[in-house]
């Protein structure tokens, strides 16, 4: 009877965990350039002293989707899009390199470029500092070009370019802060293959639809991991009336 009760529990715990994922994707549906978590469970025999006749569930994280999102266009100047596969190299919170989709660019009093979560973007030469400009745009191939203040358009200049980066999807990780980066931590050398898209961002590849359709099917299920242990409890408490009557 134990037996059954652990085993419910276990699904129960899972399914929660699944759907903290699922949650998270769901929040991130209208976050620009996100990839979806993917989830999966595994029935797990757990070994030990005698027969493994307990199988527990477990919730495993197989990988991301890395499917695109749409393209969006927005005829900012300053907003650019991955074409295709590759990323763009931003600084992270911990000060290294990390990548991302996420092409809704802005640039501080201080001059920093930076993306919408508000990390720098990374050039040539690290962070990318961009001089007061009267007008500035993104080349497809990541180079930033700018007409400085008080000048007419023949003063046209090149600052920096985006560093571009395609490393193997099977080299890449998630982190906690939704960025990318390779395993191993070492930075991806740039890519020149990689380009841009101006004026335009891409969405989000979650499939609203999708998420919600998995959120009742794990609500479901962990309903069913309830009557689990309601069952458990009643056929206790009908063998203690039992023992009781003996």
């Amino acid at each position: 009877m134990d037996r059954a009760l652990f085993v419910a529990m276990s699904g129960a715990k899972q399914i929660l965990q699944a759907q903290t994922s699922n949650a998270n994707n769901l929040a991130n549906v209208n976050t620009t350039g996100f990839r979806a978590d993917l989830e999966q469970f595994r029935s797990q025999p757990v070994f030990g002293p005698g027969y493994p006749s307990r199988v527990y569930a477990m919730l495993e994280r197989p990988g991301v989707d890395f499917s695109s999102g749409m393209m969006q266009n927005t005829g900012r100047d300053l907003d650019v899009a991955v074409d295709g596969e590759g990323w763009i190299a931003v600084k992270g919170t911990d000060g290294k390199e990390a990548y991302t989709r996420a092409g809704d660019l802005h640039i501080t009093p201080q001059g920093q470029l930076l993306n919408g979560e508000g990390l720098q973007v990374v050039g040539n030469a690290g962070p990318i500092t961009v001089p007061p400009a009267q007008n500035l745009t993104i080349g497809s191939d990541g180079t930033i070009s700018f007409i400085p203040l008080g000048q007419n358009a023949t003063t046209l200049a090149a600052v920096d370019r985006i560093k571009l980066v395609n490393p193997p999807k099977d080299q890449m990780e998630k982190g906690n802060d939704g960025l990318f980066r390779v395993k191993g931590g070492a930075p991806a050398p740039a890519d020149a293959q990689v380009k841009l898209v101006s004026g335009a961002l891409e969405s989000s590849n979650v499939s609203a639809v999708e998420e919600m359709t998995q959120m009742i099917q794990l609500q479901r299920q962990y309903e069913m991991q309830l009557k689990l242990m309601k069952t458990v409890e009643d056929d206790g408490a009908a063998s203690s009336k039992l023992m009781q009557i003996s």
